[in-house]
């Protein structure tokens, strides 16, 4: 009733006046259980925040573009529309990959549904210089041409709101060194137990180019395990997509 009653008085005192630019934010209301935000953008407008977390989480792709535009139309700034649904969706995303709801296809098209939001959005950042939350360097380490996991933490890390410098794959220490600079995190992948040393090769070469205390090394892939990462003295290990934001937001402080 609070949600109509507040419509109702809204449009008693300013009907459908083109002129009135006026936003009302109603914050935690809730419906069948759930937490939702509605903009109200002139006359009885609104935008629904849940709507667009929900097309993420179910990888809708063409709904997801479309409510994106919408919501930009009716002037909601993109860092909202960030913030309040395509990071909470990923996040949601993550929890039903970590306890088994969803694999690795909902995975991908769920991250195909954001990147295709971050596209339109990243435009609307740059100009508003919003910033992200960090840097992470990532790629897969030199003589491994793996890249399907590592491209869906990518994808996953740049939906919680980091700055993504996607290396590629078979990328040496040196690259690894020279794009580290200035960043927070390096993600290192592996998918062959025979390349897996050469994650340990970059973190030396981090080191002795006195860089390596200023980020943190992620290291993630199918072969490896925690104890490797603490043998190479990698700073965080990550067994899947979904573990990779949480341990990244973990290693720096970051609460959601």
């Amino acid at each position: 009733m609070t949600f109509f009653l507040l419509v109702f008085i809204y449009s008693t005192l300013f009907g459908d006046e083109p002129t009135i630019n006026l936003h009302f934010i109603l914050k935690i209301l809730k419906l069948n259980g759930n937490k939702y935000d509605f903009y109200f953008t002139g006359g009885i407008k609104m935008f629904n925040f849940e709507e667009l977390k929900e097309k993420v989480i179910n990888g809708d792709q063409n709904k997801v573009k479309e409510l994106v535009e919408k919501g930009l139309a009716e002037g909601i700034p993109a860092k909202d529309l960030i913030d309040k649904a395509l990071i909470p969706a990923m996040d949601i995303v993550g929890e039903k990959f970590a306890n088994n709801e969803f694999y690795i296809p909902e995975l991908l098209i769920a991250a195909r549904a954001m990147e295709g939001a971050l596209t339109i959005l990243r435009p609307k950042l740059e100009e508003g210089k919003v910033k992200p939350i960090a840097k992470v360097v990532i790629g897969t380490v030199k003589g491994d041409l793996h890249d399907i996991g590592k491209n869906i933490v990518a994808s996953m890390l740049r939906g919680a709101g980091f700055e993504i410098i996607d290396l590629g794959i078979d990328v040496d220490e040196n690259k690894f060194v020279e794009a580290a600079k200035g960043a927070d995190i390096v993600a290192l992948s592996a998918l062959l137990t025979t390349t897996m040393p050469a994650m340990q090769t970059t973190i030396k070469a981090l080191k002795k180019a006195k860089i390596r205390d200023k980020v943190k090394v992620m290291v993630g892939g199918a072969p490896l395990t925690q104890s490797y990462a603490d043998e190479i003295g990698a700073d965080g290990y990550s067994p899947d997509a979904a573990s990779a934001v949480k341990k990244a937001r973990e290693l720096l402080g970051i609460n959601k």
